[in-house]
């Protein structure tokens, strides 16, 4: 989509040329900036009651007089924030969408608008008219929107373009994440990532290697390829490099958890939803967008991808509840749970990351059920023992509406996971799960400062909505951005 900015005074807001006018309304009537015939549209509309200043609420009217546009949308915001901003005009598009529009200009008449609404703007447009059709050819026709004019102040402008500029790198890698994680099993495979990661590479100017079985059989990962061992699909081990910092300055190393299909293994999942396994690689499919999203935004910092990829699969071959396995650090792990895959394929990634003598390490994972009940869908799960760290990616998060959510990792909680007959156990028991899953994944991180994204209630939607969110691309990015020197 093509995203452009138009500096006008609201004066002439009537007259702006396109197929359709929305207008972003926050705060009292009085307070908004509208010329005289889209003040007296507002005005009518409010006084017969087809239009109240209560969030959320939109309204659409057809070549009104006065107007240079065809249509007109009004939608009204809780606030001027960039996040209230968005939501507007995700309710604005989605009364649009459907008739044919190409060309729409958007105005906030109810505030100033600051870098975060151009992002917000960007990230609102890309989500409506996104639509997956890799296995699906009856999809519907993509949407005919394919120009939004923001209309700016010359004082805004350079804030704005600034925005745009951020908003439309990480949309590509939302787009990317979100391409790679809705394809199925069949399709996305651990090959399948490796290939998408060669292919970014040479399109953006990045490094990528790809460790085969017998590299990290001599790097001695036998936790990861003790989850490989059932599948037929052979695991991948993907090394990512950005590199636009000074040369030898310590990197961001980025590790995302890639799973491409988890049945659970011996330790088997229900049937019910468990097609939605397929958005395990969730992790994965976010290194890779937020490596895109760099690779555009070119920031002065270095940094590393790091992806451990397979299937967990069930057969005769398959590492069984009981299992004694050797990580890459040496410690002894008792597989209580084969359900647990997730940290056993991370825990030698991060072992690997020491290698880079990392400035940070943050790992991402669709991990946890039980950080899903603790927090939901909206915001994704953050451990580390670090707080200027945490507090860098909290703040990340809220500035990319990616939001994230401190949780602890307290040593008492260590406890749940010895074990009689390996140095740790894989899991603990059900309280504090996603708590105990971070505390095992924190014993391979002494010698870096470290966090944990829980992502398994933000990376996909169930329900009619089903798919990826490409999350938390956005936050990575923004953290990343703000590691720049």
């Amino acid at each position: 989509m093509d995203f452009r900015t138009q500096t006008a005074t609201t004066e002439s807001l009537s007259q702006a040329t396109a197929d359709a006018l929305l207008i972003v309304l926050a705060g009292e009537p009085k307070q908004q900036r509208l010329d005289k015939p889209l003040a007296a549209l507002l005005a009518d509309a409010l006084s017969v009651g087809d239009l109240a200043f209560k969030t959320g609420r939109s309204l659409y009217l057809h070549r009104p007089a006065g107007v240079k546009a065809a249509r007109v949308v009004f939608a009204v915001a809780a606030d001027t924030g960039p996040k209230a901003f968005k939501a507007a005009v995700a309710a604005g598009l989605a009364l649009l969408k459907p008739l044919g529009v190409q060309h729409a200009a958007v105005a906030f008449a109810g505030g100033s608008l600051e870098a975060g609404h151009a992002e917000a703007l960007v990230a609102a447009a890309t989500d409506a008219t996104y639509v997956y059709r890799h296995t699906k050819p009856s999809a519907p026709a993509a949407s005919a929107l394919s120009k939004l004019t923001l209309r700016v102040d010359k004082a805004e402008l350079k804030a704005v373009q600034a925005g745009l500029a951020r908003g439309r790198a990480i949309a590509a890698g939302v787009a990317l994440a979100r391409e790679c994680a809705n394809r199925p099993g069949n399709h996305c495979t651990p090959s399948h990532l490796a290939a998408e990661a060669r292919k970014l590479a040479k399109a953006q100017g990045l490094k990528a290697e790809v460790l085969e079985r017998k590299d990290c059989e001599k790097l001695g990962m036998g936790s990861f390829l003790a989850v490989a061992q059932g599948s037929d699909e052979p695991p991948k081990f993907i090394v990512l490099r950005y590199e636009g910092g000074a040369k030898g300055a310590a990197p961001v190393v980025l590790v995302g958890k890639g799973i491409t299909f988890d049945t659970g293994g011996i330790s088997i999942k229900p049937a019910g939803e468990m097609d939605e396994m397929k958005f395990d690689m969730g992790g994965a499919a976010s290194v890779l967008g937020t490596f895109r999203a760099l690779a555009e935004l070119k920031p002065k910092v270095n940094a590393i991808g790091l992806i451990p990829t397979c299937e967990n699969m069930p057969s005769g071959r398959a590492v069984k509840p009981g299992d004694v396995v050797t990580s890459m650090s040496g410690q002894t792990i008792e597989v209580l749970n084969t359900d647990a895959e997730g940290r056993l394929i991370l825990c030698d990634a991060l072992t690997y990351a020491e290698r880079f003598k990392p400035a940070v390490v943050v790992d991402i994972a669709t991990l946890t059920g039980a950080c899903v009940v603790a927090l939901g869908h909206h915001r994704s799960g953050l451990f580390s023992a670090d707080d200027a760290l945490a507090d860098s990616l909290l703040a990340a998060g809220m500035a990319a509406l990616d939001p994230a959510w401190r949780m602890p990792l307290d040593d008492e909680y260590d406890e749940a996971l010895k074990s009689n007959f390996a140095d740790m156990g894989n899991v603990g028991g059900r309280a504090g799960g996603a708590i105990t899953a971070a505390m095992f994944l924190k014993k391979f991180t002494a010698k870096y400062r470290w966090a944990h994204l829980d992502i398994a209630g933000t990376a996909w939607k169930s329900g009619a909505a089903k798919g990826s969110t490409g999350r938390p691309v956005p936050l990575l990015t923004h953290f990343v951005l703000s590691q720049a020197r």
